[in-house]
């Protein structure tokens, strides 16, 4: 089975902000499938050797049983052909039938003892004479209860055992005392006595050994070449079922990790990793979709923000403008007031100028102090305009113009444009204003700014007090700071928290946007807006913007 990695055709998305995660290299790949192969050539060695030693340990049992029963047939068959030559008290042709047997290859000895355990007979040069001992191999299956058996089962008269390089198979053929035996004129045993010797042949196993050990070494090669025919079979297997796909998965899942949601596998099998590979499908068209539903959603909400932040710049500068008026209309009366006094000179003089020239041409002392009244008439003139042009330019709607100006200026133009309702009002102005203060800010906006706390400072003060303006620069901050602070009533710790929320206002005829407007010009010049009050004490408000050269033009 094999997965093939596909795009969608309308997968434009740009990669994902997160960065997607690396890839693992080769070797950990490859190591599933080493884990699946290695578990499945486990097995297989497992079931090999045990086959094989299944076989071997037939094979030896098969080979040990014909042995034992050739070595009985041997021995039963000297027995047999001796007996007539021991009737007839032919010792020696019946030692030369054993000789003659035992001559053979594979066999090691042929012996006779008797019941005492003295070697009668043995191919065994010298042994002839001597006497075997009880414990020993041949005698073991009769003497090993304490008491000689008389009759022994075939298994029980076979023993292998090692005898100097190789292994034999020593049978025991008890010659038992028959009755023809014991009537023959040559018998000398009594009839009571049942066994008269033993017959002991040794079989060599050495030619067992190197069939069972040739067998071994050639089931070995057989199981050994087919555990590695089966772990080749099985790594390409598992390299073409398995790994495969599973790269095949992840390459998908590196792609979608990247943002190519329309990432899709071709399913070619209908098993686990085909239903894994159609679950990624639906996995990654779901993504798709909802990454075009969040698009879409986002598109609307984009459209939908920038309509409402026009709404808001639009209702923000309509409600600059309102409170600019209101600010107008608090320092009207007190703007009337002082343009009233340099009037009512100008038209004293005016009126003291038409009775001078009614009275007849002018004489050079009388035309001197014409020129002088009409000096004063320009001068007082001048300052009306000027008193009426600085109100003008108060009130005239601008856009934002950010440019390099210093604080001083605005702030003296607030001074001055609420300077007479604060005499009118006993409050006396205090400046300290000893340094430049550089900022890019909106030369109109600032004054404004500084007009609404000059005005809330005389109305919270009422008649009397002190209004102290400030200015410096925080050279280590980097920042340009003006406050204007009053020796008013204060403000109370609950309210401190709410003076810059939209209508929230403390006066009897206030509209408690003043100082919210206020805060939102501080806050587009990127400035901040600080305040401290003491009930009984007064309130400062400090006003810091960054320093002129800190920030780009245009900004």
């Amino acid at each position: 089975m094999s997965q093939t990695v596909e795009e969608s055709p309308a997968n434009g998305a740009a990669p994902a902000a997160h960065e997607p995660p690396p890839t693992p290299p080769a070797d950990l790949r490859h190591r599933l499938g080493l884990k699946i192969a290695a578990a499945i050539v486990l097995v297989a060695v497992a079931t090999v050797a045990a086959l094989i030693y299944v076989f071997l340990e037939a094979q030896r049992s098969s080979l040990m049983a014909a042995f034992t029963r050739g070595a009985a047939r041997i021995s039963d068959t000297i027995r047999t052909s001796t007996r007539d030559q021991m009737l007839a008290a032919r010792k020696e042709g019946a030692y030369r039938v054993m000789q003659s047997i035992g001559s053979q290859s594979w066999i090691d000895w042929v012996r006779i003892f008797n019941k005492e355990g003295r070697v009668t007979f043995s191919t065994t040069p010298g042994e002839t004479g001597t006497m075997v001992d009880k414990k020993a191999e041949s005698c073991y299956a009769c003497h090993a209860a304490g008491k000689p058996l008389t009759r022994l089962s075939l298994p029980s008269r076979a023993r292998v055992y090692r005898a100097g390089d190789h292994r034999v198979l020593a049978m025991v053929t008890p010659i038992y005392n028959e009755k023809t035996c014991s009537e023959a004129d040559c018998h000398v045993h009594p009839a009571s006595q049942q066994v008269l010797g033993v017959v002991d042949v040794a079989l060599s196993l050495a030619e067992v050994d190197a069939s069972l050990s040739l067998l071994a070494r050639q089931a070995v090669g057989i199981g050994g070449a087919a555990v590695v025919l089966l772990a080749l079979l099985t790594f390409w297997s598992v390299r073409r079922l398995v790994l495969r796909p599973v790269a095949d998965l992840v390459a998908a899942t590196e792609r979608v990790g990247r943002g190519q949601l329309g990432t899709t596998l071709t399913v070619r099998a209908n098993d686990e990793l085909g239903w894994l590979s159609s679950s990624f499908n639906q996995m990654s068209g779901s993504l798709e979709q909802a990454r075009k539903e969040n698009e879409e959603l986002l598109e609307s909400l984009e459209r939908k923000v920038e309509k409402r932040t026009e709404q808001l710049k639009s209702a923000q500068s309509r409600l600059v403008q309102s409170e600019k008026l209101a600010s107008l209309g608090k320092l009207s009366a007190s703007i009337a007031h002082e343009i009233n006094n340099p009037l009512a000179g100008i038209l004293t003089f005016a009126k003291l100028l038409v009775k001078t020239l009614d009275a007849g041409p002018p004489d050079e002392k009388t035309r001197a102090m014409a020129v002088k009244n009409l000096r004063l008439i320009e001068r007082e003139t001048g300052r009306c305009t000027a008193i009426v042009r600085n109100l003008l330019d108060f009130a005239r709607e601008r856009p934002l113009d950010l440019k390099a100006i210093d604080l001083r200026a605005p702030l003296e133009e607030a001074l001055s444009l609420t300077s007479h309702q604060l005499e009118l009002s006993g409050v006396t102005l205090v400046r300290d204003l000893p340094v430049p203060v550089p900022v890019r800010a909106d030369f109109g906006q600032m004054r404004q700014s500084f007009v609404n706390v000059l005005i809330n400072a005389a109305d919270a003060m009422g008649k009397g007090g002190t209004v102290t303006a400030r200015g410096w620069v925080d050279s280590g901050a980097r920042r340009a700071a003006v406050s204007i602070a009053d020796t008013g009533p204060g403000i109370s710790p609950e309210n401190l928290g709410k003076i810059f929320d939209p209508f929230f206002t403390t006066k009897e005829m206030g509209t408690g946007l003043g100082l919210s407007v206020v805060y939102g010009i501080v806050e587009k010049h990127g400035g901040t807006l600080d305040v401290e009050s003491e009930v009984g004490r007064g309130t400062t408000m400090t006003f810091r913007f960054p320093l002129a050269d800190e920030r780009e033009d245009g900004a």
